[in-house]
């Protein structure tokens, strides 16, 4: 009896229900589409981002990366060779002027010291000789004028007598020479003796130590450094900036720098040099401008990285607008207003109608700065669904923000931008479910 099943038929595709499947979601998003085309409200200025016209502060500044160094500082080197037997300080330790630093081997200074107060000893005995010598020679020359007086000598003699007076003055003075010359020997082996101990030329910290302890100097090509000693109670900044933004410099303004670790706190100052020679570094022309800074808690520290901001012209209290809100037209007006100074953007006001020219009065050096405003266009929302052009007069900006002089209000909406996906400015709606 046969018991092997039937072979089974293969099944058949549910095409209907895949369909369906695929059907149905597309069904759903073409409505969610064509839902706000057919039934949604229209919003006219869906499709622009608007920023407020609000106060604030606005700074145009020239950034740069500086380095800080001690304003004072001095390198201390050996001015004798030898060995250097003791260094007496460390690295961060505070010395006033002349306090010992290191000591150089003095063994040799010392024997030539020694030397020459010897051989002084023994011309100034030879000087008591020749003294003695020089009044014998005198008494015999007033002998022998005395005798030639009365014919009782030869003139042979009294000629012999003065020439022995004269050459034992002669001598007498040679002698002197050469002590003074040995006196001046000993003076400089003493200066070098003195030179063996290093002491401190000023008062400040010790920053580096570059000689080590038993190390023998030579100071027979160069002086050979052994430690810097620096005032870190007032710092410079050696800041790089570009040859694009030099011109835009000027001795006296101020600045203000960063550091990293600092929590964002400024230190500030003004800008006191710009040195007219640059350095070039892979062709590119940096000019160096340096300004001080006291430092009395010592916070900043040699070598440290300074982000570096110099105020080109600022204003405080003033109404802004985002640079993307404006199409400026490159004109610029004179400007009559008086030199920035406090107010010199308007004085402290509030905000005025629409394009009456007094929104942008405010506090700090603005638009005067430059000597000229400038004019540029916005697009304002005009509160009944649409938005409208408008000059406007703009002082102090930067790449994100500038200041409005007249043409706009505080509070007034300005079209900054387009919503992202509104198809070329047409108004993105959701349906109302």
């Amino acid at each position: 009896m046969n018991t092997t099943p039937p072979p089974r038929r293969p099944a058949r595709p549910n095409w209907g229900r895949r369909s369906l499947l695929i059907l149905v979601p597309a069904l759903l998003a073409g409505g969610w589409y064509a839902w706000p085309k057919l039934f949604g409200s229209r919003d006219p200025n869906g499709g622009y981002q608007f920023s407020a016209v609000q106060r604030g502060d606005v700074e145009d500044v020239v950034t740069a990366t500086g380095t800080l160094q001690p304003r004072d500082y001095v390198d201390v080197g050996a001015q004798v060779s030898g060995q250097l037997r003791k260094i007496h300080v460390e690295v961060g330790d505070t010395v006033k002027a002349g306090d010992l630093l290191a000591d150089i081997d003095p063994t040799v200074y010392l024997a030539r010291v020694d030397a020459s107060r010897a051989q002084l000893k023994n011309l100034r005995a030879q000087l008591k000789d020749r003294e003695a010598q020089l009044t014998l020679a005198q008494i015999q020359l007033r002998r022998q004028r005395a005798l030639m007086a009365e014919d009782a000598t030869t003139k042979e003699s009294l000629q012999t007598a003065e020439a022995s007076a004269q050459s034992a003055d002669a001598q007498l003075d040679a002698l002197r020479a050469q002590i003074e010359q040995i006196e001046s020997t000993l003076r400089a082996d003493e200066a070098n003796l003195q030179y063996a101990r290093i002491l401190s030329p000023m008062t400040g910290t010790v920053v580096s130590i570059t000689a080590r302890q038993g190390q023998t100097l030579n100071t027979n090509q160069q002086a050979p450094v052994v430690m810097r000693i620096a005032d870190l109670t007032t710092m410079t900044v050696q800041t790089q900036v570009s040859e694009a933004d030099v011109s835009r410099l000027k001795l006296g303004m101020d600045a203000y720098f960063t550091t990293l670790g600092g929590n964002g706190k400024r230190w500030e100052g003004r800008l006191e040099k710009i040195e007219p020679t640059p350095t070039v570094t892979n062709n590119v022309v940096l000019y160096n401008a340096l300004f001080d800074v006291p430092n009395p808690d010592g916070r900043l520290m040699t070598q440290m990285t300074a982000q570096v901001f110099f105020i080109v012209a600022q204003a405080q209290d003033v109404l802004l607008v985002p640079m993307a809100a404006l199409a400026q037209g490159a004109q610029r007006t004179p400007q009559s207003a008086a030199p920035a100074t406090a107010g010199s953007a308007g004085g402290s006001g509030t905000g005025a109608s629409r394009g009456t020219g007094q929104g942008g009065q405010g506090r700090g050096s603005g638009a005067a700065a430059g000597g000229a405003t400038r004019q540029g266009t916005v697009k304002v929302d005009d509160g009944r669904g649409g938005v409208e052009e408008r000059k406007v007069e703009l002082g102090v900006s930067n790449r994100v923000q500038a200041q409005v002089l007249s043409g706009l209000a505080e509070g007034e909406r300005v079209v900054s931008g387009l919503v992202v996906g509104s198809g070329n400015g047409r108004p993105q709606m959701t349906p109302r479910l």
